[in-house]
C-alpha cells in the first residue's frame, strides 16, 4: 500500500521461458562461450517445440540476419539474448523465420521466431537455446530452479538492479 502512495516502482524484472522444454544449467551447455559465461549470466533450454517467444516486455534491439538469435532490451535497461541452438549461425537462416524486426516493441509471450527443430538437429551441433542477460554485470540475476519450462508461462529468472 505504501508503495502505491509514494510511487515506489517495482525494480524486479521477471524473465519467462522463451521456449518450451527442459531447463539446463548454463555450465552444462556444450559451448564455452555460453558455459563460461563470456556473454553473461543466464540459463539454457533444450526446446521441445519450434517456437520462441519474448521472455520479457521490451524492444527488439538486435535481430541477427540469420534469424537464429534475437536481442531484447527492457525499459529498465536489461539486455536479453535468446540464441536458438548452438552453431546455428552456420545454417545461414535455413530453418528460421522471424515474426519481429529490429525496433519492434514486444510483450512477454509474443511470438518471436518459429524454427525447425529437426533441421537444427541435422545441421547444427544442438538445439539447446541459451537465454543470456548480456549486461548481467550491472544486475543481480536470480535463476529459478525447474526441470521443465513452458514458453511464455514459466518464470526462469528474476533480475534486479544492483
Amino acid at each position: 500500500m505504501l508503495k502505491k502512495l509514494f510511487g515506489h516502482k517495482e525494480t524486479t524484472t521477471t524473465v519467462l521461458a522463451p521456449v518450451t522444454g527442459e531447463r539446463i544449467a548454463l555450465d552444462d551447455v556444450p559451448d564455452p562461450v555460453f558455459s563460461q559465461k563470456m556473454m553473461g549470466e543466464g540459463l539454457a533450454i533444450k526446446p521441445a517445440t519450434g517456437e520462441a517467444v519474448a521472455p520479457v516486455d521490451g524492444e527488439v534491439t538486435q535481430l541477427f540476419p540469420t534469424k537464429h538469435a534475437v536481442g531484447l532490451e527492457t525499459k529498465t535497461g536489461i539486455e536479453i539474448l535468446v540464441h536458438v541452438g548452438l552453431e546455428t549461425v552456420s545454417m545461414d537462416g535455413e530453418g528460421f523465420q522471424s515474426n519481429v524486426e529490429q525496433g519492434d516493441r514486444v510483450k512477454a509471450g509474443d511470438k518471436l521466431m518459429p524454427f525447425d527443430i529437426d533441421l537444427i538437429n541435422e545441421k547444427a551441433s544442438s538445439t539447446i537455446t541459451p537465454v543470456i542477460v548480456t549486461n548481467s554485470d550491472q544486475f543481480t540475476v536470480d535463476l529459478l530452479e525447474a526441470d521443465h519450462v513452458e514458453a511464455g508461462v514459466s518464470e526462469v529468472m528474476y533480475i534486479q538492479g544492483k
